[in-house]
C-alpha cells in the first residue's frame, strides 16, 4: 500500500467525553486500529456499574462494537493497555480480559493509577491489526 495514500477514518461512540477533548473512539489508520482509553460507562444509557469487573466488561463492550465499526475485532487485538484505580481490582479485570481478549495473546500492560472520570474504576485501550487474528 503506497503510505502517502493511507487515509484516516474516525469511528465514535456517543461519548461525550470524545466532544469535550475533541478525540475519536477509535481511528484507522490502514489495517491499524487505535482505540482511545475506554471507560466502563455505557454511553447510551450513562449507567457505570458499581464494580470492576463489570466496568471493564462494559468497557470491552465499547471497544467491541468500535472494533467492528473498523471491520475487525477482538481477535485481532495486538495490544492492549488497562489503567485501574487499585491494585485489588487487577485480579477481578484480569479475568475478564483473559476471557474475552485472552484467546488472542496480545501485549498486555496494566497501571495502577487515578482516573480522570469521577466512580470510574477501570481504563482499557487496545490497539488491532486488521486480518492480523483469527475469530474464535
Amino acid at each position: 500500500m503506497n503510505q502517502e495514500n493511507i487515509k484516516r477514518t474516525h469511528i465514535y461512540s456517543g461519548s461525550t467525553f470524545e466532544e469535550l477533548a475533541g478525540y475519536s473512539r477509535a481511528l484507522v489508520v490502514g489495517d491499524h486500529v487505535y482505540v482511545s482509553g475506554t471507560v466502563g460507562i455505557n454511553f447510551q444509557s450513562g449507567e457505570l456499574p458499581e464494580k470492576a469487573s463489570d466496568q471493564a466488561e462494559q468497557a470491552l463492550d465499547t471497544i467491541e462494537q468500535a472494533l467492528e465499526q473498523a471491520n475487525s475485532g477482538m481477535h485481532d487485538v495486538v495490544r492492549a493497555r488497562v489503567f485501574l484505580t487499585s491494585p485489588e481490582h487487577v485480579p477481578s479485570v484480569s479475568a475478564v480480559l483473559k476471557r474475552r481478549i485472552g484467546f488472542t495473546r496480545p501485549a498486555n500492560t496494566t497501571v495502577c493509577t487515578a482516573l480522570a472520570v469521577p466512580d470510574c474504576l477501570v481504563e482499557i485501550e487496545v490497539e488491532a491489526r486488521i486480518g492480523s487474528g483469527t475469530p474464535r
